[in-house]
This record gives structure tokens, C-alpha cells and sequence, in this order.
């Protein structure tokens, strides 16, 4: 399963978002979506969940059309967003269930499915818990356990460890990575923390609305001359001059 980003063009009113963005996710990979504020990220994570009606170009889905087929294709997406949108004052459970059933997943299969996912995520003990209570990282693990309870091939993450302390952000990044291995899921994990990539990670770097990188993570260093992914991001980024592919 992989998505393909067809000449994505986006505007706000007279200001350009993003130009001609293009790009395609290998399934079973985790990739990384990079970008400086303002680069264009988060407007593309808005069209590739549908928030956003495309302008201009088409995203692909295997062969269905976000345009012509949303429904049967964002049926295969799961997605954590950067801002947490659980309910806090329901259980654990009673969000996984709540979410299952906009899904129309039976209560049965949807019950077997959560225990499931929360023992994955080690948070099989804190189901009856109100979210209020849970820290951060449990919340995140919450939402992740509920973005994949309709069995998606594609996971999708708005910059997911914003707020978190560094073994946490290692923690959820190590279980995603996995999921990648044991349920060959396509994943796309927008961030802007360069410990959070991997040199043969594939990577989507954009800059001022434009692709400057659609390569693995060490071509930043060949690129960029530099010796780490930190100080390759920030040369390519502060600079105009890069000849990367646009």
C-alpha cells in the first residue's frame, strides 16, 4: 500500500503553500516528513487526511483517488494528529470504542480488537482509566492504539512527540519502527527532530512549500556537506542556493 503525491499545489488566498509537491511512501517503510516551520507540512498532512480539498494535483492511494474515491481510500489511513483529540473525560476503552464505532466495527470485534492494541502499546492496564489522568506518552500510545483499530496499511503522524521527554519520544519512534517490521505498515511521521531519523530512513524534506529532498536521510549529508543529520538540516534549509531536487 503506498501513497503518491501528484504535482500538489495549495494556496491561502494569494499566499503559495506548497508548489508541485511530489513524492511516493514504499510500503512497509517509515519515512520521514522534515520541514522548518512554515515550510509546508502541516498543510500537506491536512490534504493527504482530507481537512484540506485539494487545489491543485491528486494524491493516489494504491489506485484510488482521494478525488474521485475518498471515502474507499481514506479507509486505509490511520492518523495520529499533533493535537491530541481524545476525550478526556471518557476511559481509555470508552474512546477506543467511540472511535470503532464511527468506523461501524462491531462492539464485539471492536473489544477484541482494542485488548489487542492496548496490550500492544503495554497500556492493556490503564483501559479503564480516564485519559485526564494519563501522561503524554500514554495519551500518544492511546491515539496510536486507536489509529490502527480499523486495521489501516498507512499511518500517518502530525509531529507526534511534540511535549514528550526524549525516552518517551525513543519509545513511541522504536514502536513505530516496529509496526513498520511486524504488520508491514506504510508510515509517514512528520517532525522537525532530527534524532528522530535514521540515515537510511527515506525522507520528504520541503522548504518554503517546495520538495528540496525526496531521498534517504544520509543524502542530507552528502548534499550538505556536514557531518550530522542536525547541522545537514539546517544547511539546506537556511539556504537558497541548494540545487536538491525541486
Amino acid at each position: 500500500m503506498t501513497i503518491t503525491a501528484e504535482s500538489l499545489s495549495f494556496s491561502y488566498g494569494p499566499k503559495l503553500a506548497l508548489k508541485d509537491v511530489e513524492f511516493q511512501l514504499e510500503k512497509g517503510k517509515f519515512h520521514a516528513l522534515l520541514g522548518p516551520n512554515g515550510a509546508g507540512k502541516s498543510t500537506l498532512f491536512a490534504l493527504l487526511t482530507r481537512l484540506y480539498e485539494l487545489q491543485g494535483g491528486n494524491i493516489q492511494i494504491d489506485d484510488q483517488s482521494i478525488k474521485k474515491q475518498p471515502a474507499s481510500a481514506m479507509k486505509r489511513i490511520g492518523v495520529v494528529f499533533q493535537q491530541s483529540t481524545l476525550d478526556l473525560d471518557l476511559t481509555v476503552k470508552q474512546n477506543l470504542l467511540y472511535h470503532a464505532s464511527l468506523h461501524g466495527i462491531p462492539t464485539s470485534t471492536a473489544t477484541k480488537r482494542i485488548d489487542a492494541e492496548l496490550e500492544r502499546m503495554e497500556m492493556q492496564s490503564r483501559a479503564n482509566e480516564k485519559v485526564r489522568g494519563l501522561n503524554g506518552g500514554h495519551r500518544r500510545r492511546v491515539e496510536i492504539a486507536r489509529a490502527l483499530l480499523h486495521n489501516p496499511d498507512i499511518l500517518l503522524l502530525d509531529e507526534p512527540t511534540v511535549g514528550l521527554d526524549p525516552q518517551t519520544r525513543r519509545s513511541l519512534n522504536t514502536h513505530v519502527r516496529q509496526l513498520c517490521k511486524t504488520d508491514n505498515l506504510t508510515v509517514l511521521w512528520a517532525t522537525h527532530l532530527m534524532e528522530e531519523i535514521d540515515l537510511d530512513d527515506p525522507v520528504v524534506l520541503l522548504h518554503k512549500g517546495e520538495v528540496l529532498l525526496d531521498d534517504k536521510a544520509s543524502v542530507m549529508l552528502d548534499q550538505s556537506g556536514e557531518n550530522n543529520l542536525t547541522d545537514a538540516f539546517h544547511q539546506l534549509t537556511d539556504s537558497d542556493s541548494f540545487g536538491g531536487t525541486k
